[in-house]
Parts: structure tokens; sequence; C-alpha cells
């Protein structure tokens, strides 16, 4: 049985990684040289699937060179993180689960860990402490990344993937100064920092007053460039014995604005309608049951917003140069200039729209196009 020759909404693996060499490369480097990493960029444009892979390529040349994956996904306060934290450094670190036991009580001098085990004890293990005690002591959980790699003369990488729920702890700011005392002392060890929410990460680590800004240098992530896109579209229909001339490739990128998570699931929609090889109307028919197949959901998100709101939409929508112009404001209905202005920042908040490199775009350019073909009814 043929496996689908696209893959989105989950890490992806190197026969689904397109181009990003210059970033790896980049990354790369600055990993090996113990300088932490911010990384900085909309919302599914492949921050976890390319740390991952870094981390294949880094394995490959040196096996002394660890990577410790921690998803803060579900960690909404410090004890869930102090936690979890220390599961995930030692699971990383030591493959068997006595050794965990063994090194963890050497490491701790005031805390008093509890271990959790599952039937499985290698890989349904989980550390948990008191907290009053973590609250006097959490240095001794934040230096123990710096500990294990000194003892064991490895490099330790800690990936913290939606580094942003730190905003849910009790206080964040506490605990960031707290973080960024003890991390920025380690020498066997660096950190690379990213999440899926761009306003709250660049308020994290370029605003100066916040404790992680200048923290390790700062990676803005950019979209793979359209070439790229038709080249692996076109690479994949050959795979599976169909065909898709190099336009309609680049056409299916497009239409969806190069974004990586739309681009694979918008190709695997055409994909499944093409029977040996893809037409222009095949890839208008896949495009209508993507928009039917979320038209609930964009009627629920719009039905949300104030007027303001979605007149502001609709001139985004219909590729408005110049939103605060007279001319946009009177043909939209935006009141004024301040009205446009307090209107975008909502937008950005609610994660519906978003401002990078100066442009402002649909987070969910699939959204983009319901609205200007079905809500507007415009041609696309």
């Amino acid at each position: 049985m043929i496996g689908l020759p696209f893959k989105y909404g989950k890490v992806i693996d190197s026969n689904f990684f397109i181009n990003r060499d210059n970033e790896l490369q980049y990354l790369k480097t600055i990993t090996l040289s113990k300088i932490n990493i911010t990384l900085i960029s909309p919302r599914r444009w492949g921050k976890s699937s390319l740390i991952h892979r870094l981390s294949e390529v880094v394995k490959k040349e040196n096996k002394k060179v660890v990577f410790c994956f921690i998803d803060l996904f579900n960690s909404r306060t410090e004890t869930e993180f102090y936690e979890y934290f220390a599961t995930q450094i030692l699971k990383a670190s030591y493959s068997k689960w006595e050794e965990r036991i063994e090194k963890t009580k050497q490491f701790f001098q005031q805390l008093i860990p509890q271990f959790n085990f599952g039937a499985d004890p290698t890989t349904q293990f989980s550390v948990s402490f008191d907290w009053d005690s973590v609250e006097k002591n959490p240095n001794e959980i934040l230096d123990l990344p710096e500990k294990i790699a000194k003892s064991k003369k490895i490099q330790l990488v800690i990936c913290l993937d939606e580094f942003q729920n730190i905003a849910h702890f009790n206080d964040p700011l506490g605990f960031q100064k707290k973080a960024r005392s003890i991390w920025q002392l380690h020498q066997h060890c660096s950190y690379i920092l990213y999440g899926s929410k761009r306003n709250m990460m660049t308020e994290l680590f370029e605003k100066k007053s916040m404790p992680f800004y200048k923290f390790g240098e700062v990676m803005l992530l950019k979209k793979i460039e359209n070439n790229h896109w038709t080249k692996f579209i076109q690479k994949q229909f050959r795979k599976t014995k169909k065909t898709i001339s190099k336009k309609n490739a680049s056409t299916i990128a497009n239409l969806v604005d190069n974004h990586p998570y739309f681009v694979q699931q918008f190709a695997n929609a055409v994909w499944i309608k093409t029977q040996k090889e893809c037409t222009e109307s095949i890839i208008n028919e896949a495009l209508k049951d993507l928009l039917l197949q979320y038209e609930l959901f964009f009627i629920r998100e719009t039905q949300s917003l104030s007027n303001l709101q979605i007149n502001l939409l609709k001139a985004i929508a219909l590729d408005e140069k110049v939103l605060s112009g007279k001319k946009t404001i009177k043909k939209y209905h935006l009141n004024s200039s301040s009205s446009v202005s307090r209107s975008k920042d909502a937008l950005v908040q609610k994660e519906i729209i978003d401002v990078f490199e100066n442009k402002i775009e649909f987070l969910d350019p699939l959204l983009k196009i319901w609205i200007k073909t079905v809500y507007l009814n415009k041609p696309l």
C-alpha cells in the first residue's frame, strides 16, 4: 500500500523535508558552538520539524551531542514545568531507568525526587517533587542539564517548544529571571527556544526589559520559496506514478502563499483527486473541497469578530495596500486610521493575521481565500 506523499500536522521526517539547507547549516554551526538560539516565526511554518531535522544531522556527525525535546504545551504551572523538565532531561541522558534513579539521587542535594513508573519503566517514567521544596530550591532542577552534561562529558541541547506557555505561570517574570540566571552560566549545554505564538515569543526575547533579552542568537524563520515547493510537489507526484506540470505545482503553493503546512495539505488534496495527470480543474475542485471542509470553522471564527475587524479582513483579503488610507477607510467603513490600528492589533492577538517582514498575512491562507471567494463572492 502506497502512503500519502505529503505530510502535515506533525513533525515531518527527512523524506518530507524541503530545502532549509542554509538554515540547517547556520543552526548546526551555532548549536555546536554551544550558543543559545531563539527561533521565531508564525505558527505552522515548520519550526519543530526544522529542529528535529537539525538533531538528525548533528547526531550523525557527533555522537557526543545529545538533543532533549521538551514540549511545554501542557505545562501551565511552574510545578508542571519543573517536573516535566527534569523527566525529559533524564530520559534523554540515560536510557536505563535504573541509571536514571541512581544518577538523579547524586544530582539533587536539597530536593527529594519521587519516581513514577508505568508498565514499561523505560518509556513510562516520570519524576515529581514536593512543591514547597522546589519553591525553595528551583536551581537544582534548572541546573540539572549542566550537571548531567558535565558528568557524562557530552553536550546537551535542550529544545523547548511552546516556550511562550511560561506566560501562564503565576509569576512568569519571576520564573524567567530564575531560569535566565542559571542557564546563562551553563558551559556544557545550550538551549533552543521556540513556540507557535510569534508575538509572545518576540516580546520575550526582543524586548529589552525582559530577562531573556539577548539570551542568544535570534533567528527569524522565513517561508520556503515557491521554486522549492514546485520541485518537491512534482517529485512526490512522480513517486506515486502520477504527473503534474511545473505550472500547476507552482500554482498549488502560490494559492496558499507558500505556507509549509497548507502547501502539503493542499497538495495532498490535489493528489488524492488525481488519477494520472493533474489538471487545473482538479486543483480548483480540491480547493473547493478544502474550503467546504473548513467552512463551519471559518463561519464561527468570523462571527466572533466585530464589524470593524471583519471589514479590515475584507480589505486585507482583497490585497489593499494602504489600509489606513482615506480611500480604503471609506471603501470598507473602517471609521479612522486609529480604528484600523486597533482592529489590526486585535486580529493579531486573536491569531487570525500576523505582521511579518512588514507585510500583513493571514495565518490561515485558506481563510483568506474563503473570505474573498465565498464571503465576498469575488473571483480568485
